[in-house]
């Protein structure tokens, strides 16, 4: 067989390749790495979990422009999520042959319920692993502070759920010191930001006099499409096992995430979470209202029994007041000063005083 050039060899290979080979195929692969440039889209797909083995396969993958959008959105829609590395896809590829680029995929359609399959099977394998640990319910073990003032508060600056928090606590009638730990609430970066919030908290509190009564983490200001670090085993094992009692308001509704789980209390959205704050001190504040009606109620009736005691013992002081018995006809008999009780007292020649309520009068005691 005469030499081939390179060119002529890859064109043998292309319509070797077009000849064998079905139009599209529908491919389960994991996303490696993801990135955007001049509108189109480029992945390097790797085989799923399960399919993972020695040698196992990598490819490039292309989502053109033209597809990308249309995609991208249904997607979304489907899953609450955005496409990011890590992810597992059921996508449909043509294959395709360049002399110069070598062998790659071209994606055209995906399926999202292969994805929401495997976040499911994640997420149950996630919290399985949380119960063995001991860490679903560990949060559950610490107690809440009676007045929650102080809060350590973990979210994006930018977020207009922060600022709905915000407002709601300085609206109402209590003081509440709120310290910022700023983090990166979604996207690929989300787990280690949060998590490095959480060591700032750590540090802060230890430096405090007065520590933090509890860390909120909330997140809101927009559409949820990305949820997927609230999920992560690593970031809820850590908040499963913080010092403080975690509140989250991860400001979705459409479903629960395992932070939501573990957390000590789990609000729907930011302002859900100042609301559910606000009314801790109203309740603290009627329970003391109560306290002090209460306590007058019962002071006021010490004071009325002490008050009736007193009339009491002032009656019978009256009674036995001597003017009192004079005026009923009775009187005091005393000798040298001294009261005679008894005839005995008096001998021959006394002179005893007989006292009455209008005066007193000296008498000579006739003796029988």
């Amino acid at each position: 067989m005469a030499p081939l050039t390179l060119t002529e060899l890859c064109g043998l290979i292309g319509e070797a390749l077009e000849e064998s080979l079905a139009p599209s195929y529908w491919v389960k692969a994991e996303i490696s790495s993801l990135s955007e440039r001049g509108g189109h889209m480029y992945l390097e797909l790797v085989d799923a979990p399960s399919s993972r083995g020695r040698g196992s396969a990598k490819m490039r993958a292309t989502c053109w422009a033209g597809n990308k959008e249309m995609l991208l959105a249904y997607f979304e829609s489907e899953t609450g999520q955005v496409l990011q590395p890590g992810m597992s896809v059921l996508v449909e590829v043509e294959i395709q042959w360049h002399a110069v680029y070598g062998l790659s995929l071209s994606i055209i359609g995906i399926d999202p319920s292969y994805t929401i399959g495997d976040i499911a099977r994640r997420r149950q394998q996630t919290i399985a692993q949380l119960k063995v640990d001991g860490l679903l319910d560990a949060q559950q073990l610490l107690p809440l502070p009676t007045l929650i003032r102080r809060i350590a508060v973990i979210s994006s600056p930018q977020a207009a759920g922060y600022e709905d928090f915000k407002h709601q606590l300085d609206a109402s009638p209590y003081h509440f010191e709120t310290t910022l730990f700023a983090a990166t609430m979604q996207g690929e970066t989300a787990e280690k930001s949060i998590l490095a919030a959480l060591d700032e908290t750590v540090r802060a509190n230890e430096q405090m006099a007065n520590g933090f009564d509890c860390v909120v983490i909330i997140r809101g200001g927009g559409a949820t499409t990305d949820l997927s670090c609230f999920d992560n085993y690593t970031l809820c094992a850590v908040c499963a096992q913080f010092e403080l009692p975690v509140i989250s308001g991860i400001g979705h509704t459409r479903d629960i995430s395992i932070l939501d789980l573990v957390a000590h209390e789990s609000l729907k959205t930011p302002t859900a979470v100042a609301e559910w704050l606000i009314h801790r001190l109203d309740e603290q504040a009627a329970r003391i209202e109560n306290l002090f009606l209460r306590l007058a109620g019962t002071a006021e009736k010490q004071i009325l029994i002490r008050r009736h005691r007193i009339e009491l013992l002032e009656q019978r002081l009256t009674a036995c007041n001597p003017e009192r018995i004079y005026r009923m006809g009775y009187s005091l008999l005393t000798r040298n000063g001294k009261i005679v009780r008894s005839i005995a007292d008096i001998q021959p020649g006394d002179i005893v005083t007989s006292h009455l309520s209008d005066g007193s009068i000296d008498l000579t005691p006739i003796h029988g």
